[in-house]
């Protein structure tokens, strides 16, 4: 067998008398595998995450047996290295079949085992593999001491399966609906520890109760050769829902700046507030009621009031210490001033490399940016643990409005993963909950800005400066209420966001570490959208 016709060829090349069961013994081919074949099948994969660097090699980790009642399949533990020295693991089942009608595209490899020829190809394409991986969770003991691990929840019993199909196209993992109730979700880039999704999904459901995100109902866990325990699978209650909450605010913004024009309202004439400002529904004024409407500010109310329970139930254990909370001390502040200044002068370096993409308001942002560069710099070092008197919690870390889902008028939290750029250690480090208050609201603002930008020219009859301008008084109301609910709902609940000055200074701080994040990406993908950030970042070291 020669490596060049392994991946040029597409007659079945490879044979072997030996039985599907005992293919991945076989030395010479895991090798060829690897390089002819794998390397072009997981460059194409949409769950891929290594598009942007240049892969060198992929090594076979660890495999190991999914099986039941004689019905073999194998995961792979796949470790990608990269020419610029780092390496990203994946996890990959596959299936042997022989029928090609299991197959269209998804064919990794044709070859012939024991005279039968077949393709292998991505388990989770076959229903019976699907069916397979249900059952075992389903059937699962209390205690499972075998190298896979199948767990289930006491929510989930007597239950029999019924069907499966792919959720829809999702970047990083891929989810399955099984009997149109649960959601198993497979982590395909996976980490040498237990997934935050599946600790904290186990945990807020399990151990607290807390009823607005998905119930866990179990999970597929490798135990690999460091005897490190692996998060492949995670499987949930589904939630019927009529869609996200960043969907549902964009149909809620257009409405609003529609009735700019409906009801004749002049945008200078608007009452304003100050930002960060803790307000009740009571405290904004007629006109911004009239001008937007009583329904969106009482989903925004709702909205901060499930955000503060979720933070209530993170920051009210004491025994398990993954989750019990913590003070500011010093070594957070050297790990979090590192991490920031990091990024920042990674953002520092796109911006100077791109302005050239600019004009307008955003140039003049972008220009405000450099020539503040080393006041931005100061207030991410300018970080003094001890005057801190707040608690740190494990956070949701990744909190937008793409991650939570709208049921009637009710909105339910989904995936605990984390921010995808940070490492897994990184995102189980606890963090002021104010962390996800932040992204929230950057999210809110991202909304109003995009909603103005996907508009103004076919709807609204107003400049964009105008647009800007109500943009940013209506952004200033939203989460002045957002921040009035949640923080009186966490003080009566007793966790210690710390005093009035402190919790400012850490919401600013956080909305400028999110704010200066985003920069890159909208500078490298979209420019006409760096406006949103630089806005953002405009915002918070004027104030």
């Amino acid at each position: 067998m020669s490596n060049q016709s392994l991946k040029t060829s597409n007659q079945p090349i490879f044979k072997t008398e030996k039985p599907w069961e005992t293919l991945l013994d076989n030395d010479k081919f895991v090798k060829a595998f690897l390089s002819d074949v794998l390397e072009d099948y997981i460059v194409q994969q949409r769950w891929y995450g290594g598009k942007s660097s240049n892969l060198k090699y992929i090594e076979l980790v660890e495999y190991f047996r999914i099986q039941q009642h004689g019905e073999v399949y194998f995961g792979l533990i796949l470790e990608v290295n990269f020419v610029e020295a780092f390496y990203q693991h994946y996890f990959l089942p596959i299936a042997f079949v022989t029928d090609e009608n299991f197959v269209q595209e998804d064919k990794i490899l044709p070859l012939y085992i024991e005279d039968q020829k077949g393709y292998i190809i991505d388990a989770v394409h076959l229903e019976s593999f699907r069916k397979l991986v249900f059952e075992r969770i389903a059937t699962a003991l209390p205690k499972d001491t075998t190298k896979v691990q199948y767990h289930k929840s006491h929510l989930f019993k007597d239950v029999t399966y019924e069907s499966s199909r792919f959720m829809g196209l999702e970047q990083s993992n891929t989810s399955i609906v099984y009997n149109e109730k649960y959601v198993l979700k497979f982590f395909r880039r996976i980490f040498s520890d237990k997934n935050p999704d599946y600790e904290m999904s186990r945990f807020l459901s399990e151990k607290k109760e807390f009823k607005n995100t998905p119930a866990y109902l179990g999970s597929i866990n490798l135990v690999d050769a460091a005897n490190t325990n692996i998060t492949l699978g995670l499987m949930q209650e589904m939630i019927p829902n009529d869609g996200d909450a960043w969907d549902y605010m964009l149909k809620e913004l257009h409405k609003v700046f529609s009735n700019l024009e409906y009801k004749r309202i002049n945008i200078a004439e608007l009452p304003n507030t100050d930002l960060y400002q803790r307000l009740s529904i009571s405290d904004i004024p007629p006109q911004i009621i009239d001008w937007a409407g009583l329904n969106l500010f009482s989903k925004i109310k709702t909205l901060a009031l499930r955000t503060a329970e979720m933070h209530i139930a993170l920051g009210s254990e004491f025994e398990e210490t993954a989750f019990t909370p913590a003070h500011y001390n010093g070594d957070y502040t050297v790990w979090l001033k590192n991490k920031m200044l990091h990024q920042f002068q990674n953002r520092l370096n796109i911006v100077e490399n791109n302005i050239y993409k600019l004009d307008g308001l955003a140039l003049t942002l972008a220009n405000e940016f450099l020539d503040k560069k080393n006041l931005i710099r100061k207030r991410f070092v300018d970080f003094d643990w001890t005057k801190l008197k707040g608690e740190r919690i494990r956070v949701h870390g990744d909190y937008h409005l793409g991650q939570i889902l709208v049921k009637d008028d009710d909105f339910y939290i989904l995936d605990f993963e984390g921010e995808p750029e940070s490492t897994i250690r990184d995102r189980k480090v606890k963090q002021p909950p104010l962390k996800d208050v932040a992204g929230l609201f950057r999210s809110f603002h991202y909304a109003i800005y995009a909603n103005v930008f996907n508009n103004c020219e076919k709807h609204y009859n107003a400049s964009f400066e105008d647009l800007f301008h109500a943009s940013e008084i209506l952004y200033r109301y939203i989460t002045g209420l957002f921040l009035g609910t949640y923080v009186a709902e966490i003080q009566n609940a007793n966790l210690n966001l710390g005093y009035n000055q402190e919790r400012i200074f850490i919401l600013k701080y956080c909305l400028l570490e999110k704010a200066v994040y985003e920069l890159g990406y909208e500078l490298n993908s979209r420019p006409k959208w760096a406006i949103i950030p630089l806005k953002g970042i405009s915002n918070i070291i004027n104030h």
